[in-house]
């Protein structure tokens, strides 16, 4: 075979390879950019985690940024309170929480509303008696002049605990 045949199929290799080489970086890109948090999921994870660290620590300023004044959450004995009944149950001096952690949060975007799912644990004391709750549980976080509040917050236990 000829150099100039050499160049030639070398060429048409070149020429029938690069379309795979540019497909393959695409896809390279676009399963990146999958990994990437998205900065919206991210800010309602962190005022999630904002919440939870004020619930743990009984930061009633705190708390009453992050909740709507509407609010409204059905704890896992299906009761029932409104802003300012759970800031003060949550202020109360006789419940002390050891461990309240979050896992398995799922982020869902619907314009200016976050709806926010997930697992959760939480393990103190109450009037001097032991408790521990394995909950799911929903958040709705709603954006309101560009401010993000939670609106309405459900748990319900793990059913098999």
């Amino acid at each position: 075979m000829s150099n100039k045949a050499v160049c030639v199929s070398h060429q048409r290799m070149r020429a029938r390879t690069w379309p795979l080489v540019v497909a393959a970086l695409i896809l390279c890109a676009l399963a990146a950019a999958q990994d990437m948090p998205d900065p919206l999921e991210s800010k309602i994870l962190g005022l999630e985690s904002e919440w939870n660290t004020a619930y743990k620590r009984s930061d009633v300023s705190a708390m009453n940024s992050l909740l709507a004044d509407d609010f409204i959450i059905t704890e896992e004995d299906g009761s029932t309170f409104s802003k300012p009944g759970y800031i003060a149950h949550n202020g109360n001096s006789s419940v002390r929480v050891e461990i309240s952690d979050m896992s398995n949060l799922k982020v869902r975007m619907h314009g200016n509303t976050a709806v926010v799912t997930g697992a959760y644990h939480e393990k103190g004391t109450e009037k001097g008696k032991v408790y521990e709750y394995f909950d799911r549980f929903t958040d709705v976080w709603m954006n309101s002049n560009g401010a993000w509040q939670i609106i309405v917050s459900h748990y319900s236990p793990r059913t098999g605990q």
